[in-house]
């Protein structure tokens, strides 16, 4: 089901129960009930409940989006390291320099084509990059420098490749959601609690108000579908992107 019909279905349902509820409940009370007599006390708590969850809210919404930005650097700094491994190889004879580049180009192939898939489809990534990585790794430490230009080159080239794999590792513990299951019981009883508050204030069943609540109960509904939407950095709407491989490896094939 695409992600903008469980948003459309979700802030319809937040809203649906909201009117039921308040027609349900003005229905069944009393004929001498005045909504005017709302205590004081309970505005009050209302006000604050309301306060409380609204940041509770923003942080977890910062939090889900620092952890989509941080998992795009991830990318943009294993994508740099292949590409200044490719980059410095030129120093080496042309067998090693292109077979350091073929072997990039097939890491890269993979990461932007099977491999990205699997993060979206299982939350990991695959032993294929992991194989494909460890040949560039030897491909470069293998090799021993005929000359001493090609000596300075070798400490920077495994310096790279370090970085390549300290970000490929920082990526795979970036696809799990990052949200803890007791965070989620909390938004989501927060919210309950919050638009059960505005229940409390003895709704009339004016137009006015039951849009309003509506309305309210919508918009909380689409803060928790955004903090979900973001939680996953790599396999759901606003995710990640693979851009950085694509280009500075444009001519990079599945491998």
């Amino acid at each position: 089901m695409p992600e903008w019909l469980v948003l459309t279905l979700a802030m319809l349902a937040a809203c649906a129960v909201v009117v039921v509820i308040t027609l349900l409940r003005h229905r069944s009370a009393s004929e001498d009930e005045d909504p005017s007599e709302t205590p004081d006390v309970i505005e009050y708590m209302t006000m604050w409940i309301g306060v409380v969850y609204a940041i509770v809210l923003g942080l977890a919404i910062a939090g889900v989006w620092e952890a989509r930005s941080v998992a795009q650097e991830h990318v943009r700094a294993e994508a740099q390291a292949l590409h200044e491994i490719s980059e410095r190889v030129r120093v080496y004879p042309a067998d090693v320099r292109d077979r350091i580049r073929d072997d990039v180009n097939a890491y890269v192939g993979h990461v932007v084509t099977t491999e990205w898939q699997a993060m979206a489809d299982n939350g990991k990534v695959t032993e294929r990059g992991t194989e494909l990585l460890g040949r560039v790794r030897t491909d470069v430490t293998d090799y021993q420098p005929k000359s001493d230009f090609e000596a300075q080159a070798y400490q920077p080239l495994l310096d790279q490749v370090a970085a390549a794999d300290q970000a490929r590792a920082a990526r795979a513990d970036s696809t799990a959601p990052t949200m803890p299951g007791v965070v989620w019981f909390g938004l989501v009883v927060g919210a309950v609690v919050t638009i059960g508050m505005i229940l409390a204030l003895q709704i009339r069943r004016t137009p006015r108000e039951l849009i309003l609540a509506g309305l309210f109960s919508a918009l909380i509904a689409f803060l928790l579908f955004l903090i979900w939407d973001f939680d996953a950095p790599y396999s759901r709407g606003i995710t990640a992107s693979a851009e950085p491989f694509l280009s500075r490896f444009p001519d990079a094939k599945g491998g």
